[in-house]
Order: C-alpha cells, then sequence, then structure tokens
C-alpha cells in the first residue's frame, strides 16, 4: 500500500510538473539594456556638439540608450506581446502621438493575435512598422547608430492586420492603421493603409497613409557561410507636415562578415536624397544629398554585446559644422555601445 502511495504521488508531482513547464513555455520574458559614448572627430563635443541627421545614439559623452522588457504569451489559438521600453531611445522611438507625456510613454508595443488558421494570423493593437531594414530595438540592428532612411519612415502603425502564408515561399501581409505614429487613438479620423508581399526572405512594402505614400524594399543575401548582404531602398512622397516637407529616397548596402565566432565587422552604406526641405539632411536645401557611410565591429561576450563604431557623414550642402564652428560637408564621428540582451 505504501508503495503504491509513493508511485501515486510521483505520478501526480510528475503530471504537476509537465502541466507547470507547458505553461512556463507559453510565456516568455525577453529584452535588453544599452548604453554607448558618442564622439565626434571632426566638430566639437561640447555644448556646440552636433550628431547626424538620423534617430538615436546623438549625444557626446557617455550617454543612455533604453530599458526593454518583452512579455509574449504564446497560446495555442491566441497570444499577446506587451513591449515596454524606458529612457532616451525609447522616448525618441514613440514620439508621434499627442497623448505621450514630457517624459515619454513606455508602450513600443501592445498586441493582441489570432491564429485563424495555419495560414491566416490577424493581430489588432500597436506594432513596429513593416517597413525598412532597420528596427528600434538596438538588439535587431548591425549597426548601433541608425540610417536617414529608417530615422524618417514610420516607427510604428496601430490597427489591424492579417498575415498570411500563401505558401512555403510567399507570404502577403494586408492591414489598416490609424495615421502613422499616432497610437492611443486617431485624431485625424483618416487611415493608412498598408501592404507587404514576401518571397524567401524578400519583401516589397507599400503604406498609403492619408499625407503620403511609401514603397519599401528589404532583403538580403547569404553569398557565402560568413558573408551576408542585406539591402533596403525607399521612396516616400506626399505633403506631411510632420515630416516637415515632400519627401526622400534613397537606398543602402549592408555587408557584413563574420571573421571569427564572436567577432562580426559590418558596414553600412547609404545615400539619402530629401525631396524638396523635408529637414533630414539640415541643409534648409532643397534635393539636398548625404551619403554615409558606417563600419561597426560587433563583439560577442555571451548576453553582451560590445559595438565599436566609425561613421562619416558627406552631405551635398553644409549640413554640419568644424571644431571652429564654420560650416561644412561633413562629420566624421565614433561611438561606443554596449548592449544586453536577455
Amino acid at each position: 500500500m505504501k508503495k503504491l502511495f509513493t508511485l501515486s504521488m510521483l505520478f501526480v508531482a510528475t503530471a504537476l510538473f509537465a502541466q507547470e513547464e507547458a505553461t512556463e513555455k507559453k510565456l516568455s520574458i525577453t529584452g535588453s539594456v544599452d548604453a554607448y559614448y558618442r564622439a565626434n572627430f571632426t566638430a566639437p563635443n561640447d555644448e556646440n556638439a552636433i550628431a547626424p541627421g538620423s534617430s538615436f545614439a546623438n549625444l557626446p559623452g557617455f550617454a543612455l540608450g533604453m530599458a526593454n522588457v518583452v512579455f509574449a504569451y504564446e497560446g495555442e489559438k491566441a497570444g499577446f506581446v506587451a513591449d515596454l521600453v524606458y529612457g532616451p531611445r525609447g522616448t525618441d522611438a514613440i514620439f508621434a502621438s499627442p497623448m505621450y507625456s514630457a517624459t515619454g510613454n513606455i508602450v513600443n508595443q501592445l498586441y493582441a493575435y489570432w491564429n485563424v488558421s495555419e495560414s491566416v494570423t490577424l493581430t489588432m493593437g500597436n506594432f513596429n512598422t513593416f517597413l525598412g531594414y532597420e528596427v528600434i530595438s538596438p538588439t535587431g540592428n548591425f549597426n548601433y547608430s541608425t540610417s536617414y532612411l529608417f530615422s524618417y519612415g514610420p516607427f510604428s502603425h496601430t490597427g489591424l492586420k492579417a498575415d498570411i502564408a500563401l505558401s512555403e515561399d510567399f507570404s502577403l501581409m494586408l492591414g489598416v492603421f490609424n495615421d502613422t505614429d499616432l497610437t492611443e487613438f486617431n485624431p485625424t479620423g483618416d487611415y493608412a493603409f498598408g501592404a507587404q508581399l514576401g518571397y524567401k526572405g524578400q519583401f516589397l512594402n507599400v503604406l498609403v497613409d492619408p499625407s503620403f505614400t511609401e514603397i519599401d524594399y528589404t532583403g538580403g543575401f547569404d553569398l557565402t557561410d560568413s558573408f551576408y548582404l542585406g539591402i533596403n531602398g525607399a521612396y516616400l512622397t506626399g505633403d506631411d507636415e510632420r515630416l516637415g516637407g515632400s519627401g526622400f529616397y534613397g537606398g543602402a548596402l549592408y555587408p557584413q562578415m563574420s571573421l571569427t565566432e564572436t567577432f562580426t565587422l559590418g558596414l553600412r552604406a547609404e545615400y539619402f536624397v530629401e525631396d524638396k526641405e523635408f529637414g533630414a539632411i539640415g541643409t534648409g536645401m532643397e534635393d539636398s544629398s548625404v551619403f554615409a557611410a558606417t563600419l561597426t565591429g560587433s563583439f560577442e561576450i555571451e548576453n553582451l554585446t560590445i559595438k565599436p563604431e566609425v561613421r562619416l557623414d558627406s552631405a551635398s550642402d553644409d549640413a554640419f559644422i568644424d571644431n571652429d564652428l564654420m560650416p561644412t560637408k561633413s562629420l566624421g564621428s565614433f561611438v561606443l555601445a554596449a548592449i544586453y540582451a536577455f
């Protein structure tokens, strides 16, 4: 009898452990923290310090990125993602909604989804944009500083989208969203429409917003086991007062070479053109352009990634200043970033 009781208890304990383990697997908590040091080679680093006209990592000296915690629950048919951020990078990433306080909101993404079938998923809420090669979280980018194409495209959308697996190779996304970057509500009463066609890791994206239209291609190829080439091209046209003008176009290449198991070297070579006085480059001139070359090293130490980065921005007009505070067309800068992912 004692042996039977022991076996019964063992069976119950095993069942409870298995049930608890299955439950634990459904809920995941991930995230990251990042900080950086930045200095100009060719411009001041004091109260006159300047930076490229792209988002994030623009402060002189030692500075903070953000703390990012992502809660995700995956059920059998449905689930949710709550992506929370706090810090300067997070505040800059979710700047546009009129409801945000001076210190910034903490919601980067917040959505629920329903797996209608094996090939169709419906998602409602706020999610990061489907356009472009780069993302808000530094863990999703190879370079720590961001491109002009990323910085002046949309950051996020709030709405409803359907992801459809057409076949093993083809995918389709269709969505309707609030006016771009407006999260909590839609004061304009207008809506944007988006679509993405994917084929073997190559994506053609279209966003038709009430005040602009953007067409974007994002993709990449593994040319060898150790060499990868990423590609991004975009064209935005319209009359969005929040964007400051008429639009932009440009392209970027992202060659990356794995030199050892823990060290990768990557380059971002970007050409970006303002269509009229868009304001991204900061010259105040029509049809200004900039070529930005960013060389980044990536050292991996367990969950910590150290990224030293050298960047050269060269504009068609006087977009920067030199150490004598005189206008100049170029800016050389250095960034050292530390990113811990968990």
